[in-house]
């Protein structure tokens, strides 16, 4: 079978597709699936580099997100079908991620442990689906799961037009808070304005933290007037200190991952003198996975997909997401 294979880490130029991967073949508890589409986050950029303190078994076929029809049943499956639609939890429990620890979604076919199947309704595309769990599975766990955003809130998302900070803008907006994207271009921030965004701010030229205050007033220690309800922040670096710099009093941080450097410049002065919140967000979870599921068949939520690839492209596709050149999602059909 065709597959996305990395042999060893390094750059982008260690994935090679092959032609004559042997396919898999169901064991106990496990099925087989087609693969329909499989999307890839920043964690697969991670993977390919290598990550200090975690072997990953290589070769190994990458692609952390996946969908498909299952093929083939291994002998105690249960309640599932051949032909049954299905979108993976790319966690499986006594190995690891898939697409690290195991082989991935980027491949014709797949070997997936029962557990981690989850039935995919017949209104939802393969492409949606395959989209969901990284990115809208975090940022659905970090906003409605932990209820950290309501409606009215002023919701700034710092790396907005990534797979995560997308998710994060339509989740956020489902909920009816007023959302302020920040984004690296002028370019990206007017599309994400047209997806939705209330308010853009380019980063790179406009310090986001003053425009916050300039727009919504200074924060201020004896009352709630002035600053921003939640701020988003999964990059950490040097955005972590602005980033309290302009949340109200009594208002929350929310983070889900350090993309920029997880040992930022601190000043605690701002957490106790504004009484805010810190709320650290791990993962995700099936509960998270079927209720964006059904917010899609519903017609409430479409996930943001700024391309769909062909496997033999799929190098290129994650060299998009490293050199963050997209919005939103990119999704390969094997």
């Amino acid at each position: 079978m065709k597959a996305l294979v990395l042999s060893q880490h390094g750059d982008l130029d260690q994935l090679q597709v092959v032609t004559d991967r042997a396919r898999p073949q169901a064991t106990e508890g496990h099925v087989v699936i087609r693969v329909k589409a499989s999307s890839f986050n920043y964690h697969d950029v991670f993977t390919v580099k290598g990550m200090p303190g975690i072997k990953v078994p290589l070769p190994v076929i990458i692609g952390l997100d996946l969908a498909g029809e299952i093929v083939e049943l291994g002998a105690g499956v249960t309640g599932w079908n051949v032909g049954d639609r299905v979108l993976v939890n790319p966690l499986n429990r006594s190995k690891g991620l898939m697409g690290e620890m195991l082989d991935g979604g980027m491949a014709e076919y797949c070997l997936v442990s029962e557990p981690q199947l989850i039935a995919l309704p017949e209104a939802v595309s393969f492409e949606a689906a395959a989209s969901l769990p990284v990115a809208y599975g975090t940022a659905h766990r970090m906003l409605i799961t932990h209820n950290t955003v309501k409606a009215g809130d002023r919701v700034l998302i710092l790396g907005a037009s990534g797979g995560v900070g997308t998710a994060c803008i339509v989740l956020a907006k489902l909920l009816g808070a007023e959302v302020i994207a920040c984004a690296g271009s002028d370019e990206k921030a007017e599309r994400l304005k047209e997806l939705g965004a209330d308010h853009v701010v380019n980063y790179r030229t406009t310090d986001f933290s003053k425009w916050a205050i300039e727009r919504y007033g200074k924060p201020q220690r004896r009352n709630y007037e002035g600053g921003v309800d939640v701020v988003i922040n999964f990059t950490g670096g040097d955005t972590w200190l602005p980033s309290l710099k302009c949340i109200k009093r009594g208002g929350t941080l929310l983070v889900c991952g350090a993309t920029a450097g997880h040992d930022p410049k601190e000043d605690l002065r701002y957490v106790w003198s504004f009484e805010l919140n810190i709320r650290g967000s791990n993962s995700f979870y099936d509960e998270d996975l079927k209720a964006l599921l059904n917010l899609i068949a519903e017609g409430k939520i479409e996930p943001i997909i700024d391309r769909v690839l062909p496997l033999e492209q799929a190098a290129e596709g994650l060299a998009l997401i490293r050199d963050r050149e997209v919005l939103g999602k990119v999704v390969v059909a094997p």
